[in-house]
């Protein structure tokens, strides 16, 4: 299994725009093979944050998900919204050893 977590600022003046591309998109990688998740949700400190965060069966799921369609109709939409580049993390489900 892995995590995607995706932080997206956003031009506070396109917020509607980038909303309805995400909740399209959102809705069509859910029914993507190898989708276990895939939720938005809004900074409670910065509204002009987004963060995605996704989970997948596997790495190889990706794949298939970067290249989809309704992805690079959100790319579109989304990357006129932006205030500053993406930041993406992988994050596997391995908890680290505190003991």
């Amino acid at each position: 299994m892995i995590y995607v977590v995706a932080t997206l600022t956003i031009k506070p003046e396109t917020r509607a725009e980038f909303i309805a591309g995400a909740i399209a998109c959102i809705k069509e990688t859910r029914k993507e093979p190898g989708n276990i998740a895939y939720d938005m949700h809004e900074s409670v400190t910065d509204p002009s944050k987004m963060v995605f965060v996704e989970q997948w069966e596997n790495m190889e799921a990706l794949g298939p998900h970067r290249a989809a369609e309704h992805m690079k109709t959100f790319g579109r939409i989304a990357v006129k919204c932006f205030a500053a580049p993406p930041k993406v993390e992988y994050i596997t489900p391995e908890k680290v050893e505190t003991r």
